[in-house]
């Protein structure tokens, strides 16, 4: 225990500065509509965890939960097609790389004029940031692999079966939580911006309605509520890869 709290004394150290510098300038500015002060975002948040807690943060964890979902099972199906056939490869890899290069906040109002206000136009915004680091990180995880070891267990008899379960999918796993990690706070931005560009509920839209309010803390409570839920989930996940990936920390 007191060598996971050294550990994450420079980060809190950090954190404090950072927060510090915030509210000198805060005070500097003396413009809360603009740039409000930690403390009076903490004192807002305080004031609206009723409809926050309750109604908008449930709204956008439904959102993440069932794009983050959609995304680890695309990204694993295209990461385990793409290492198992190298004609898919060629042919997914490039397309994979693409979806990237468009744009979040043009597509978004697409989803909303296809879908409405649904559900599904901010899950499709959460699945286009997500997918693309589980796919290339656990592909990258397969090949990884060295080919001397699937060499020596298909001379020992292994079927292509065995070889994918006894060490492909040993050697993934790491890749795979590093993938979560990241995808977990691409998740979290993506129902934003989907709430944000179009929505009736979660934090995103209330955001987005605090702005319209000139209201500065309004605007950064849901924000900082979304930081702190990437941050636990992360934790979580941390958590069961310490567990799940044991021989990791041996090493």
């Amino acid at each position: 225990m007191k060598r996971i709290n050294r550990a994450n004394l420079p980060a809190a150290i950090l954190v404090f500065l950072m927060l510090m510098l915030w509210q000198g300038l805060a005070m500097g500015m003396d413009a809360a509509y603009i740039l409000p002060s930690p403390s009076q975002v903490l004192q807002r948040l305080w004031e609206l965890r009723g409809p926050l807690l309750t109604a908008h943060l449930p709204s956008t964890m439904l959102v993440v939960g069932i794009g983050l979902s959609i995304s680890i099972v695309l990204g694993l199906a295209l990461a385990i097609l793409m290492d198992y056939n190298p004609v898919a490869e060629k042919a997914l890899y490039p397309i994979v790389i693409a979806s990237q290069t468009i744009p979040t906040t043009a597509l978004a109002p697409l989803f909303v004029l296809w879908f409405g206000y649904t559900v599904w136009s901010k899950v499709l915004v959460t699945v286009l940031m997500t997918f693309f680091p589980v796919t290339i990180t656990v592909f990258d995880g397969f090949k990884s692999v060295r080919t001397e070891m699937k060499e020596l267990m298909f001379s020992f008899g292994a079927s292509p079966y065995q070889i994918f379960r006894k060490l492909k999918l040993p050697a993934v796993l790491p890749y795979f939580f590093s993938a979560l990690k990241m995808a977990i706070p691409l998740s979290i931005i993506g129902a934003a911006i989907g709430e944000w560009l179009g929505a009736q509920s979660g934090l995103g839209y209330f955001s987005r309605r605090m702005m319209t309010q000139l209201d500065g803390a309004g605007v950064f409570a849901p924000i900082l509520l979304l930081s702190v839920a990437a941050m636990l989930l992360v934790g979580i996940v941390s958590a069961i890869e310490r567990k799940v990936v044991f021989w990791r920390s041996e090493m």
